[in-house]
C-alpha cells in the first residue's frame, strides 16, 4: 500500500501486472470523457453492492416506517406492497445500470443527462440527485441520533449534538481512506444481512398467523376510509427503503472495471434488499398480536419484536437499527461528496475550484466532503425546530427528488436510443429489451411519485417550488455560464467507435 492511502493493506486478487493494465484500462475509458484520474481506484465488486445495499438499509427503512404502513394498508399493505415495490425499482435499477455501464463516472447521473439530452438537463438532474442526497444525509443521520439518544436513555434535545458528532465522523472517515470506507461498507452489508435474517427468524419462530395474513385486505386507517388509497399508501414503507441504489455509480471513478462492476453494485443491491426486507417485513407482520393497538405508531416495529420476543430482543434490535443508521449515513455522504465533486469539476456549482479539489495524499475530494456533511446538519438546523411534520416532509421528499433524477437521464436515453444518436451500449445491456425496460421504469416512477403525495402531499409542495426555483435560476443565471461535460455524445461514440476499430 502506498504511503498516504491509509485504512487496513489487502492483498490483490491480481498480479501487479494484471492490475496495472486493469487500472490503465479504467483510466483511459474515463479519459474518452475528457478527464484525468484523480481519485483513488480501490473498489471492488463487493464494495459496488456493499455501498449501494448499505444506503438502502432495510433495517433503517422498514423500523422507521413500518407503523405507518401497517395503519395505511393494513397486512396485504406490507405483504403485497413490499415484493410489488421491489420488482417496480428493480425495473429502475436496471434501466440506470445500462447508462452506469455506459457511461462510467463519478458524476453518474449528471453525465447520463448532460450527454443523452444536454447540459440544461445534465444541470438539472445534478441538482435534483443533490437536493436528494442531501436530504437523505440529513434525515438519516438524524434518525440515528434520534434512536442512539432513545437507546442512552437522554433526553430528545441531546439528539442534535449527537447529530454533529455523527456527522463529524461521517466526513472524517471519507476523507481519510477510500479503503477504509469501502471496509466499513462491506462490513455494513455483513451486519444488515445477518441481522436481518437472525430477526426474521426469531419472529417466524413467534409467528401467531398463517401465511395467508400477508394478504388480508381491508384494514385501513384512513379517514376516508378508502383502501384502496390505503395500499397505496401503504407502499411507502418500500419506496423511502428503495432510495440511494445509485451510489454504485457515483463511485465509478474509485472502482476497478465499472463498467461491469458498477451495474452488478446497482442490480445486486436491490435485488439482495428485496429479498432481505420481505423475509423481514413478512415476519413482523406474521408476528403482530394486536393490530389496531400499533398501527399507525412510529415505533411499531419495535412494539411487534418487544411483544413477540421480549424487551431483551427488542433492545437488540434498537441498536442494529442504530448501526445500520449509522452505516447508511457514512455511504450516504461518500455517494454524495462524488457527485458534488463530479458536478463541480464541470464548473456546475458556486465555488467550483474548491469543491472539485483533491487530496494528494488521500485521494479524496477533501472539500466535497466537508460540504456533504456541513449542509445537511444546516438543513436540519433550520427544519427540525419548526415542526416534525416538516422536517419529515424534508425527509420525503428526498425520495422524490431523487427518482426524479433517476427518471431524466432513463428517458433522455430511451429517446436518444429511439432517434439512434446512442448507439454504444457498455457490457451491462438489455438489447432491444432496453427501451421496454426504461419505459417500465418512469411508468413506475409516476407510481412513487403519487404514493409520496399520498404520503406526505407537504412534500410534493417542497418539490413542486424547488424545480420551480431551479428552473427561474438556469434561466436567469446559470444558463448564459454553464458548458456542461468536456465531452458531447456524437465526440463519445465517435471515441468508442475508433477504440473498438
Amino acid at each position: 500500500m502506498r504511503a498516504g492511502e491509509g485504512g487496513l493493506a489487502k492483498p490483490s486478487p491480481f498480479s501487479s501486472a494484471t492490475l496495472r493494465h486493469v487500472m490503465d484500462r479504467d483510466a483511459e475509458e474515463l479519459a474518452r470523457f475528457g478527464y484525468a484520474q484523480e481519485l483513488l481506484r480501490r473498489l471492488g465488486g463487493f464494495s459496488a453492492f456493499a455501498i449501494g445495499f448499505s444506503v438502502i438499509s432495510v433495517l433503517t427503512g422498514i423500523t422507521s416506517t413500518f407503523g405507518d404502513a401497517l395503519g395505511a394498508g393494513g397486512p396485504a399493505g406490507l405483504g403485497v406492497g413490499w415484493p410489488l415495490v421491489s420488482a417496480g425499482t428493480m425495473l429502475v435499477a436496471v434501466a440506470m445500470a445500462e447508462l452506469a455501464s455506459a457511461f462510467p463516472t463519478a458524476g453518474a447521473l449528471y453525465h447520463w443527462s448532460a450527454l443523452l439530452g444536454g447540459r440544461g438537463w445534465g444541470w438539472l438532474t445534478a441538482m435534483l440527485n443533490l437536493t436528494g442526497q442531501i436530504a437523505i444525509v440529513a434525515a438519516i443521520d438524524l434518525a440515528c441520533a434520534q434512536a442512539m439518544a432513545q437507546m442512552l436513555g437522554l433526553s430528545p434535545v441531546a439528539a442534535y449534538p449527537l447529530l454533529a458528532a455523527i456527522l463529524f465522523v461521517h466526513g472524517a472517515l471519507n476523507a481519510t481512506s477510500v479503503r477504509l470506507v469501502a471496509w466499513l461498507n462491506d462490513a455494513s452489508a455483513t451486519v444488515h444481512i445477518v441481522g436481518v435474517v437472525a430477526l426474521a427468524a426469531l419472529l417466524l419462530a413467534h409467528r401467531v398467523h398463517p401465511l395467508g395474513y400477508l394478504a388480508e385486505t381491508g384494514a385501513t386507517t384512513r379517514t376516508d376510509h378508502s383502501y384502496a388509497l390505503g395500499f397505496l399508501q401503504a407502499l411507502v414503507l418500500g419506496v423511502w427503503t428503495f432510495t440511494g441504489f445509485d451510489a454504485a455509480a457515483h463511485v465509478s471513478e474509485e472502482t476497478h472495471d465499472p463498467q461491469r462492476r458498477a451495474p452488478f453494485g446497482i442490480v445486486s443491491s436491490v435485488a439482495v434488499s428485496a429479498v432481505a426486507g420481505f423475509a423481514f417485513v413478512a415476519a413482523l407482520t406474521l408476528a403482530l398480536r394486536d393490530l389496531p393497538a400499533i398501527a399507525g405508531k412510529p415505533d411499531a416495529a419495535l412494539l411487534v419484536l418487544s411483544g413477540a420476543l421480549g424487551e431483551g430482543p427488542a433492545r437488540f434490535a434498537l441498536g442494529l437499527a442504530v448501526l445500520a443508521m449509522w452505516f447508511a449515513g457514512l455511504a450516504s455522504v461518500t455517494s454524495a461528496s462524488r457527485m458534488l465533486f463530479a458536478f463541480a469539476r464541470d464548473e456546475g456549482l458556486p465555488m467550483a475550484r474548491a469543491l472539485r479539489s483533491v487530496s494528494p495524499r488521500t485521494r479524496t475530494p477533501l472539500n466535497a466532503i466537508a460540504a456533504c456533511v456541513v449542509v445537511p446538519g444546516l438543513l436540519v438546523a433550520a427544519t427540525a425546530p419548526l415542526s416534525e411534520t416538516v422536517f419529515l416532509a424534508v425527509a420525503a421528499l428526498a425520495t422524490i427528488a431523487l427518482y426524479a433524477s433517476y427518471s431524466v437521464p432513463i428517458a433522455l436515453g430511451m429517446v436518444a436510443r429511439a432517434r439512434k444518436r446512442w448507439t454504444r451500449m457498455g457490457p451491462f445491456s438489455m438489447g432491444r429489451a432496453g427501451p421496454a425496460v426504461a419505459l417500465a421504469s418512469l411508468v413506475w416512477t409516476a407510481v412513487v411519485f403519487l404514493v409520496c403525495f399520498l404520503a406526505n402531499a407537504m412534500a410534493m409542495g417542497f418539490f413542486s417550488a424547488v424545480v420551480l426555483f431551479l428552473a427561474a435560476l438556469w434561466v436567469l443565471s446559470v444558463k448564459a455560464r454553464f458548458k456542461g461535460p468536456k465531452v458531447d455524445l456524437s465526440h463519445f461514440e465517435g471515441v468508442v467507435r475508433n477504440a473498438a476499430e
